[in-house]
């Protein structure tokens, strides 16, 4: 193994997190200048930025020759089952998340119900281009919808405490706007290199070590494509922007589904084809995971830690079930069962007592 590649990988992990701090930090002076709250920027700004990569290799795939469909279908579903499973149990593993009301009313049903369109518009085989330009069309809907009620809310939030609309907030420059746009611009830039710097280096070293590309490419590079959310998500949480960290996740999702696929299936001579298996197996992990954040969400709206740990079991079982599966492994049917009938139904009575008990305390507080 060249020493470069422990360099790389060390530089990458560098890169990473200076990144994710440039980029939070420009991220958050940025809402207070627009006058929107930080969580609008991780909806849009933050979120649309981190899922950039994706947006590329999605439409590398397209064009490709021959076309690689199934790459461009497992990018955005796997990016979204990735974003839930990983970025959010890491995110609340490093600090528990507040989540925002708006958040759990407005963005997790929106999630939801594209995650079943997408799932519907895939059931013939095929997004076509008509069904692509649709999807665009709402992620500029829901981009525009999100800043506007942002912007009218915190209007509102500044007359009630007694000032007017604008009184509240610091006079900002134009220069001061530059200023946040590059801090942005920047942090992801660092993000981008330093995955990619990453990703090089644990491959190399995975195969040096002498585990199959196959599995590289289901477990490091799966992994990988993930980090300018985790780092941005963590770091977001560390600093106490934590709108930021949980609407990344959701604001990257419905961008993935709206924008990221819906451009791609538009601008594509022929659609992008949905196999069989996305259909049988992917699309609906990708709607069973989106569904799971409900729970989670209510429960004190907040993601504690140990629920964060409970994202990240999950996406090791996703992993593994991936890695068995496209072995032929002969522990594949044992370890479904064990996920099914085992892990699956304990989930559901540890949320269940969760939920009880929070609500029970809600009706103690309220009747106090």
């Amino acid at each position: 193994m060249h020493p470069l590649t422990a360099l790389l990988f060390v530089a990458g992990f560098i890169l990473l997190i200076g990144g994710a701090e440039i980029l939070v930090r420009g991220a958050a002076q940025l809402a207070q200048a627009a006058g929107v709250s930080s969580l609008v920027i991780g909806l849009t700004v933050v979120a649309y930025g981190t899922s950039a990569p994706e947006l590329a290799v999605t439409i590398q795939s397209v064009y490709a020759d021959p076309p690689q469909p199934d790459l461009a279908i497992g990018n955005v579903v796997g990016s979204n089952i990735s974003n839930v499973l990983l970025v959010l149990g890491m995110a609340a593993l490093a600090a528990p998340l507040a989540v925002s009301r708006s958040i759990v009313r407005a963005g997790v049903p929106l999630m939801i119900g594209v995650s079943g369109l997408v799932w519907l518009l895939g059931r013939d085989g095929q997004i076509s281009r008509g069904e692509g330009w649709w999807l665009f069309g709402g992620s500029c809907v829901y981009t525009l919808v999100t800043v506007i009620y942002s912007r009218r809310e915190t209007r509102a939030a500044a007359l009630q405490d007694g000032g007017e609309a604008g009184g509240a907030h610091q006079r900002v420059t134009p220069g001061d706007v530059v200023k946040q746009f590059g801090l942005i611009l920047g942090g992801f830039a660092l993000l981008t290199l330093g995955s990619r710097w990453l990703v090089d280096g644990a491959v190399e070293l995975a195969l040096f070590l002498g585990v199959s590309q196959l599995v590289v490419g289901l477990t490091v590079v799966a992994v990988g494509t993930s980090l300018p959310e985790v780092a941005t998500s963590v770091v977001a949480a560390l600093r106490g922007q934590r709108d930021i960290a949980v609407g990344n996740v959701v604001g990257s999702n419905l961008f993935n589904l709206l924008l990221v696929l819906g451009l791609c299936a538009a601008v594509s001579p022929r659609g992008v084809a949905v196999s069989p298996v996305a259909l049988r197996f992917d699309l609906p992990i990708m709607m069973l995971v989106s569904l799971a954040c409900f729970p989670v969400f209510l429960v004190d709206y907040t993601i504690q830690r140990w629920e964060g740990g409970l994202f990240l079991l999950y996406y090791a079982a996703y992993l593994t079930f991936l890695t068995l599966d496209a072995t032929n492994h002969g522990a594949l049917a044992g370890f479904s069962w064990i996920v099914i009938w085992l892990a699956a139904p304990l989930t559901l009575v540890v949320f269940a007592v969760a939920w009880s008990r929070a609500y029970r305390q809600r009706g103690g507080n309220s009747m106090a």
